[in-house]
């Protein structure tokens, strides 16, 4: 291959098979990744802003079937420690929340075998009720087919049922690693990478804002980590012309501390800053239909961060009022509304706060 003629390609916006972006994961130095990467972000960007919001994360509940060896968080229904968050819980922390300027809840948790679909159409129902002007960014495909499979209904019929409820959107959570060697070993109880797929396609049906998701730096080969920018990219290629489909992609690097997967397999995050920046970059390039990489500085910290607002990332993502996943495993990086505006200033750009769509907000956020 010729790094010449697939910078042409990636710059015209085409398509790069798996193979040819290995050869230019591989073949290319950082500065020129960044420097590929940050031209392509400024082709769907050319402003020079850099997104961010305020949100939530509250989890519905810490019992979990999945078992994912990653994972910190969950706790087995008898557990002195297993919950379900109650209304008034909800309450206190959407209120917490708006006094900060957030108007969202990201609402995950686990799969609880006890929980079926009215549960979660209740939930929602009443919380909008409660709160109509607050969006719930709600639950993942695992979730949507776990659901499914116990209502033994579609995943499409699940998700109709959610959002007549109340439900405004689906992260991208559990994608992992697309690649059913990994699932089996990370997360067996856990939905296939074809039927993850399957709910993604069937939301974009329905014209449901959706993210995209990679947890790495684990068991995957880099092949496998292409592979699931493939996979992504053809299944946002297939959403109805005028449809959202995925807004933004967000690759994050395995938090090991106290997981199984480290404690008993002995596999550890050995992502180093420079490897985050290429999979940034990497992203951007294999991605020219999904418009927006987000970098997670929850993970790799402020300065990587940073630095991958030019390597093509041009969102900043949540200030996290509340995280119990993947702080429980080891990320302790912690972002205020100011401090995170100042972060994306100090790299030269402009904050510009965002919704769940993209959508521009005010800041300061009108009450």
């Amino acid at each position: 291959m010729k790094a010449d003629q697939l910078l042409n390609k990636a710059m015209a916006l085409e398509f790069l098979s798996a193979d040819e972006g290995r050869f230019l994961f591989e073949a290319l130095s950082l500065a020129d990744m960044m420097m590929l990467a940050h031209s392509l972000r400024m082709h769907h960007h050319p402003e020079k802003k850099v997104t961010w919001i305020i949100d939530r994360n509250v989890n519905i509940t810490n019992v979990c079937i999945s078992g994912c060896k990653f994972c910190n968080f969950y706790r087995p229904g008898h557990s002195k420690e297993a919950y379900i968050t109650t209304i008034p819980d909800y309450c206190a922390k959407i209120e917490e929340m708006k006094h900060l300027g957030g108007n969202q809840l990201l609402l995950q948790g686990g799969m609880h075998p006890k929980l079926g679909l009215p549960f979660y159409e209740t939930l929602f129902s009443d919380l909008k009720h409660r709160y109509p002007e607050i969006r719930l960014h709600a639950l993942g495909p695992p979730e949507i087919v776990h659901l499914a499979k116990s209502e033994k209904i579609t995943f499409k019929a699940v998700l109709e049922r959610l959002v007549a409820s109340g439900m405004d959107s689906l992260p991208g959570a559990g994608a992992e690693i697309l690649a059913d060697r990994v699932r089996k070993i990370l997360s067996p109880a856990k939905c296939s990478a074809a039927e993850w797929l399957e709910v993604m396609k069937a939301a974009h049906e329905l014209d449901l804002t959706t993210s995209a998701t990679m947890m790495f730096g684990h068991i995957e080969t880099l092949e496998e980590r292409l592979s699931h920018l493939v996979m992504l990219r053809e299944i946002q290629s297939q959403k109805p012309a005028t449809h959202k489909g995925f807004l933004s992609f967000i690759p994050w690097p395995f938090q090991d501390e106290h997981t199984a997967l480290r404690d008993k397999l002995g596999v550890q995050n050995k992502v180093t800053p420079e490897e985050y920046i290429r999979m940034i970059a990497i992203s951007r390039i294999m991605l020219p239909n999904i418009p927006n990489i987000q970098a997670s500085w929850l993970t790799v910290g402020k300065k990587t961060a940073q630095l991958c607002l030019h390597a093509g990332a041009n969102d900043f993502g949540s200030i996290m009022i509340e995280e119990n996943v993947v702080s429980v495993a080891g990320a302790t990086h912690k972002f205020d509304a100011v401090g995170i505006q100042n972060a994306i200033r100090e790299a030269g750009f402009e904050p510009q706060l965002r919704n769940q769509d993209f959508t521009p907000q005010p800041w300061p956020p009108v009450s």
